[in-house]
């Protein structure tokens, strides 16, 4: 398969693949732009909006997958466990008509709401909206009962006031080449990092600084764990040390598709790669044509497929793991400000 635009845009930014510099002058009109926007905002020209309840925004400033999810279910737990009941917005990438607001079910399809807030439906249990007005999106949670709201990949959508700002970054990649987009991986600059209430990096080696190096806020180190595997109908679960004896197809269309790979090859898999773009659905021609070993995927590609359409395919649901001081500094935290952002509205 080419690698495209968008392959040569992650080499671009990951591993400074030449050409990427043609792109600069295009950043710098990036960097004009949201600067102008963060201005009128801060002039009251452009209105942030505030719910009658506390928001907490899980986001990034890099542009692509980081983890957001699993931090999204970790803290929708946490809540529910200090006595709140969350609910979350999100757009809902990829879906067919992203202006309509919908309530996100189990049985909802990964089109009509998009993979990552489907997810997010079935695995945390918790009321899910999606719509690009996150405001109005926000505003249906309440009126079923929710009494805080978690913003998934929310940082850049500044209409929608924030009580809490968890910032995630993949810990392998951190920010790339340091441009902002199109030259770089950046949504906004570095700078941003210090206005937000945590940084949480997805990993990370010993070469590469830690989280305290990236910004002066509490910050913590996670890691996304994974021990089974499951069917794509639910009907049989398998530890992953028991697809060893060949080797698997592993298919990944999440932002860094390499992080799933290398997870299977901790386990002691022998991984034949099938990375994708960010959001693309598994095509089931490709799927069937995966004969010479198990087919195992992220939970993320599993919801954008019914289980007929890849029989005998697995997915691989993930957790977060993150150490207990960390643990603590982000639920403290974070149970803090909605606490606090629930007096203020009284």
């Amino acid at each position: 398969m080419s690698e495209g635009v968008y392959g040569w845009l992650q080499r671009a930014w990951y591993e400074r693949a030449p050409g990427y510099r043609l792109l600069i002058p295009l950043s710098l009109v990036y960097a004009a732009v949201i600067s102008l926007r963060r201005a009128l905002y801060r002039l009251g020209v452009f209105r942030s909006e505030r719910l009658p309840v506390p928001v907490v925004v899980v986001g990034n400033i890099v542009a692509g997958g980081a983890g957001k999810t699993p931090v999204t279910l970790f803290l929708a737990e946490a809540l529910s466990a200090a006595g709140f009941r969350p609910g979350i917005v999100s757009r809902g990438y990829g879906r067919a008509d992203d202006r309509r607001l919908v309530a996100v079910t189990a049985t909802s399809r990964a089109t009509d709401v998009g993979d990552e807030p489907l997810l997010l439906a079935r695995r945390s249990g918790c009321p899910v909206v999606v719509g690009r007005d996150r405001v109005a999106a926000g505003r249906m949670l309440v009126e079923r009962g929710v009494d805080v709201v978690i913003a998934d990949d929310g940082l850049q959508h500044y209409r929608l006031e924030r009580d809490a700002e968890i910032c995630v970054v993949d810990g392998s990649r951190l920010l790339g080449n340091g441009w902002l987009l199109p030259a770089g991986p950046l949504r906004e600059p570095r700078a941003r990092l210090a206005r937000v209430d945590m940084v949480l990096v997805n990993g990370g080696t010993a070469s590469r600084p830690d989280a305290a190096a990236l910004a002066p806020v509490p910050s913590a180190v996670f890691e996304l764990v994974a021990g089974t595997a499951v069917r794509l109908d639910g009907s049989a679960r398998r530890p992953l040390a028991d697809f060893r004896a060949a080797p698997v197809h592993a298919i990944a269309g999440i932002g860094n598709p390499r992080r799933f790979f290398a997870l299977l090859e901790r386990h002691g898999l022998d991984v034949k790669a099938h990375p994708l773009p960010d959001h693309a659905a598994p095509e089931p021609e490709v799927i069937a044509a995966c004969t010479d070993g198990e087919v195992l995927m992220t939970e993320k590609d599993a919801v954008k497929l019914q289980p007929s359409a890849a029989p005998g395919a697995w997915y691989v649901p993930v957790d977060l793991e993150i150490e207990e001081a960390g643990r603590r500094r982000l639920v403290d935290t974070v149970v803090a400000l909605c606490r606090r952002g629930r007096e203020n509205e009284k």
